[in-house]
């Protein structure tokens, strides 16, 4: 389709649409955060929310460029350690990025004595614009492209030989983005999901894995991964703990809140 990975050549310099990816992401999912936190209840102040920009970012670079390493391509990188760091070309598992930025959640939300589970309901309403854009610049990359097809909207992908192919990264766009982004609002804005611990992030990771399950179908395994003896891809395998944690979560969450209001009623007559 004649997209260029490089979204500003300087000669000395490149900017790639990987990277503003990420820091659209970031910074849209900052300004919604301040937003949500600005509603009655919150779990956290203004200057938390700042921090949890750093915690968050670092916990989804370390996470998610580990997490492709280690479940992806571990004898690849084994071989040539030097491209770990390589960011820019690509290569970050969600997975590990999900673990990366609930480490980074549990450590900043412990130094300030916050409830890390509010928090992390918070900031799971703001991950869909980061999913986003990230899978519109894997397209762009021509990476993560899908299996052969017929279907009209095929594309043939640089990399991926003389063959149409789902443009599977376009469907986890609008799945992981909009779609996701859109559940999660309805449940912040117009319930009472925000008062009930793990809701929210537990809504986020059933949905984010089920969607992920689906497009496996039309996606077109990672190299190296195309023949697992259990029958499902590593995607689906890393996703179904999530779809089993999301339920738990949302299942067990008004549960949590009667817990803490009952607490907290045990200290105020106290």
């Amino acid at each position: 389709m004649g997209l260029d990975p490089v979204a500003l050549d300087l000669g000395f310099f490149q900017l790639r649409w990987y990277s503003l990816a990420y820091l659209a992401g970031i910074a849209i999912g900052w300004w919604y955060l301040l937003k949500l936190i600005a509603k009655p209840g919150a779990p956290m102040a203004r200057r938390h929310a700042d921090d949890m920009v750093f915690y968050a970012t670092l916990g989804i670079l370390l996470g998610g460029r580990l997490g492709y390493v280690l479940f992806y391509r571990p004898e690849f990188y084994l071989q040539n350690p030097a491209e770990i760091v390589q960011l820019w070309d690509g290569g970050m598992s969600f997975h590990g990025g999900v673990i990366g930025t609930t480490l980074g959640i549990l450590w900043m939300a412990r130094k300030h004595g916050l409830n890390w589970l509010r928090v992390h309901d918070y900031v799971a309403c703001c991950a869909p614009f980061g999913l986003f854009f990230v899978r519109l610049a894997n397209f762009v990359n021509a990476e993560l492209w899908g299996r052969p097809t017929g279907v009209p909207w095929a594309v043939i992908f640089p990399n991926g030989g003389e063959v149409a192919r789902h443009p599977s990264q376009l469907y986890e766009a609008v799945l992981e983005g909009p779609v996701l982004f859109l559940i999660l609002w309805f449940l912040f804005w117009k319930t009472d999901a925000r008062y009930q611990p793990g809701k929210l992030v537990g809504t986020f990771i059933l949905v984010y894995g089920l969607a992920r399950f689906a497009v496996e179908f039309v996606r077109q395994p990672d190299q190296g991964l195309e023949n697992l003896s259990w029958g499902l891809s590593m995607g689906q395998t890393l996703s179904t703990p999530m779809i089993l944690g999301g339920l738990y979560l949302i299942v067990t969450a008004r549960r949590r809140r009667q817990r803490v209001e009952s607490i907290a009623g045990q200290e105020s007559v106290a």
